[in-house]
């Protein structure tokens, strides 16, 4: 039997680790980020492989060779998990253009893009392709316009990825946790100097279950959204 291959983006971030581990029992996961002492604890680990890379830099830059081309070399991919994003607090008045592009490249033209490269791989296995969104990609803020914007953009990414692909048997899913124990949720709660309480959000291990629960849909369906919310919302505690 053909190995089952996985490729995860974000695989240094808060719930990109706990995703790599879950999907390793299964398939050989290819674990992208940045940081280097993480990556390394996540190539100790049996089935995975580390790739350094700067997505935005590797995917929409000029310079060649990447530390993605390896991938596109595949001849078969099952899953892909796009987790990595960025998230700061803009206005509409505090946020510059530079903004805008900086979290649109990452949130969304580099999951589109990565995806386009894989496809070939991706139709091959008849896979699936997961995009990481957040509640925000239903609902916004005055003071969290910008990422809540690309998150919004993510679905119609996904949506019409899952149009265009499904006859050829690819399954695309959104899964959209709520409030999640990440660094990525401390800044911002730093950003407004608020109190951050871990206990209060979700386990990074609960969205990687929820992938799992994607992934290992039968083969006559697909589960196309999956919203992850704390047991107790973050606004109604006492």
């Amino acid at each position: 039997m053909t190995e089952a291959i996985a490729i995860v983006t974000g695989a240094t971030g808060g719930m990109g680790r706990e995703i790599v581990v879950d999907l390793a029992r299964t398939h050989h996961v290819y674990a992208l980020g940045r940081n280097d002492e993480a990556l390394a604890e996540l190539g100790a680990l049996s089935n995975v492989t580390p790739v350094n890379s700067d997505l935005v830099a590797d995917l929409l830059g000029e310079e060649a060779p990447s530390s993605v081309d390896r991938l596109t070399e595949l001849t078969r991919v099952d899953v892909v998990v796009h987790a990595a994003a960025v998230a700061t607090k803009f206005s509409v008045e505090s946020a510059r253009p530079v903004d805008w592009r900086d979290a649109l490249d990452l949130n969304v033209v580099v999951p589109a893009e990565l995806t386009r490269r894989l496809l070939p791989a991706i139709r091959e296995a008849q896979g699936t392709v997961v995009f990481i969104n957040s509640g925000a990609g239903r609902g916004s803020y005055g003071d969290n316009i910008v990422y809540a914007a690309t998150k919004h953009a993510l679905y119609a990414l996904a949506d019409g990825l899952r149009k265009a692909e499904s006859v050829g048997g690819v399954r695309v899913s959104t899964v959209a946790p709520g409030p999640t124990d990440t660094p990525m949720l401390e800044g911002l709660y730093a950003q407004d100097g608020k109190e951050y309480r871990a206990g209060y959000f979700i386990e990074p291990v609960e969205i990687a279950r929820a992938i799992r629960t994607v992934v290992d849909a039968g083969p006559s369906t697909q589960i196309t959204d999956v919203s992850v919310r704390p047991r107790i919302e973050v606004g109604d505690r006492r």
